[in-house]
């Protein structure tokens, strides 16, 4: 068997044949790493395949046969509507996250819920754990018991082994955890490198679309939060997925980022219990903490994720510091964004934060990256420094450096949630032209402002 040496990037996948410090496809420094690559064996799978696609002739898109397939219900209503609906069969789907996030616990209580519909048929493959670890887990997160399942596990990390299991048994879904940990013999290098990890997705991708079968690959994410391996792994996949999620917290948010049969702007709340996870279908019992009404430094928020809207609770505690240089500690929104807002705050509404240690934290442990919490995180600085109630106040609003209020995207759709659930007391762009104009009405009325006595703007 010829071998060469190849030099691939592990961001994108660029493939040299010599070394090269930077990478001409993605600009990344330092990223070409060295493997050998040789003519590798392919299954029968994959050698029949390729035969019949050199002797097939282009056909007119007319021509071409299709079959409306239904599709697979994963069990949980929050993982169907991110995923479109549910699995499509012949689809390959990425789910990555961090270590301890819970994506196991979550595909193997996916695969029971598929498991014990009639005619169904689960292959769990693992190349971490062994089939009496997964056996203990299933048996203390799932529900039904394992004797009226029809899901079978199975530790392997050869995909050319799984490809011919795949052949022999057909199930109805296959998870493979992870694609990391696969290592095929007719290939060179340790598992998790890039030349192992490009080729057992390859296979198994194909293996997918030919059988028809659905196939779940758990990804490993680097320190910075990305999916290890090549980039290419990415573009192979039809699904990229994110369990995202604060370990100290038991919010979990499964996101996606690629999405080709559904949208890519929805989102999936899970918490994370005991006994595996549960959908949050009410994300508001947990991002909205049970408190006396009289209390300061904490404001509403409606962000978006996704399409959905909900209500957030942003909490604040500004309190005098005599260190020369006063803290900001920060939980669930960007640190960056928070030195803006305090900048525009001691310049426009002349409160001293340069004095203050300010510490801001989201409720219910879920990260926001949305603008449109610019407005409450200042007011729920403002109310802890003035110590006045707003507790009953959601504010939606971008804030700028020249102190103005911006209107977000979905505005009628947020104040629809806000109101839904009882809030009246809500704090726009359309309301007030600048950051200041709100504070001083803040300041000037009790705690119990009502924003509808000031319909125009100020």
């Amino acid at each position: 068997m010829k071998s060469r040496i190849s030099f691939v990037c592990q961001e994108c996948g660029y493939e040299s044949p010599k070394f090269l410090g930077k990478c001409p496809e993605c600009g990344e420094w330092n990223t070409l790493k060295e493997f050998k690559t040789s003519q590798p064996s392919t299954s029968t799978l994959v050698s029949k395949a390729s035969s019949s696609l050199r002797s097939s002739a282009p056909r007119l898109i007319s021509e071409i046969p299709y079959k409306v397939r239904g599709r697979i219900s994963t069990g949980f209503s929050e993982a169907d509507s991110v995923l479109g609906g549910g699995i499509v069969p012949g689809s390959v789907m990425l789910l990555a996250g961090d270590p301890g996030i819970g994506k196991s616990t979550l595909l193997l209580q996916i695969a029971a819920n598929v498991a014990k519909e009639k005619g169904n048929s689960v292959l769990y493959i693992s190349g971490e754990e062994s089939e009496e670890q997964i056996k203990l887990r299933a048996e203390r997160i799932l529900k039904s018991p394992s004797s009226k399942l029809n899901l079978f596990l199975l530790s392997i990390n050869n995909p050319d082994e799984v490809v011919e299991i795949l052949q022999k048994t057909h199930p109805s879904l296959v998870i493979v955890d992870s694609i990391q940990t696969m290592e095929s013999e007719a290939l060179p290098g340790l598992s998790g490198s890039v030349g192992q990890v490009r080729y057992a997705g390859l296979q198994l991708s194909k293996a997918a679309k030919l059988l028809n079968i659905p196939v779940v690959l758990v990804g490993h994410v680097t320190k910075e939060g990305t999916i290890a391996g090549p980039m290419i792994l990415s573009h192979m996949v039809d699904s990229v997925l994110f369990l995202e999620g604060e370990k100290t917290t038991g919010t979990r948010v499964l996101r996606s980022f690629k999405n080709r049969f559904g949208p890519v702007d929805e989102v999936g709340i899970f918490e994370m219990e005991g006994l595996g996870m549960k959908e949050v279908k009410n994300p508001e019992l947990l991002f909205l903490s049970k408190k006396p009404d009289n209390q300061a430094g904490s404001v509403l928020v409606t962000t978006l994720e996704g399409t959905r809207p909900f209500l957030v609770e942003i909490q604040a505690l500004v309190v005098f510091s005599k260190l020369p240089y006063p803290r900001r500690v920060v939980s669930g929104i960007d640190s960056r964004r928070l030195e803006l807002l305090l900048a525009v705050l001691q310049k426009h509404a002349k409160i001293p934060v340069d004095s203050c240690d300010v510490f801001v934290n989201v409720a219910g442990g879920l990260r926001i990256s949305d603008t449109a919490a610019d407005l409450g995180v200042c007011l729920s600085i403002f109310s802890s420094y003035k110590n006045i109630s707003l507790s009953k106040t959601v504010a939606i609003a971008e804030v700028g450096l020249l102190g103005e209020l911006r209107n977000v995207s979905s505005l009628e759709k947020r104040e629809k949630q806000a109101k839904s659930l009882g809030f009246r007391n809500i704090i726009t762009a359309q309301n007030f032209d600048y950051l200041n104009s709100v504070l001083k009405k803040l300041g000037d009325e009790s705690s119990h402002f009502v924003i509808k006595k000031y319909g125009k703007k100020q």
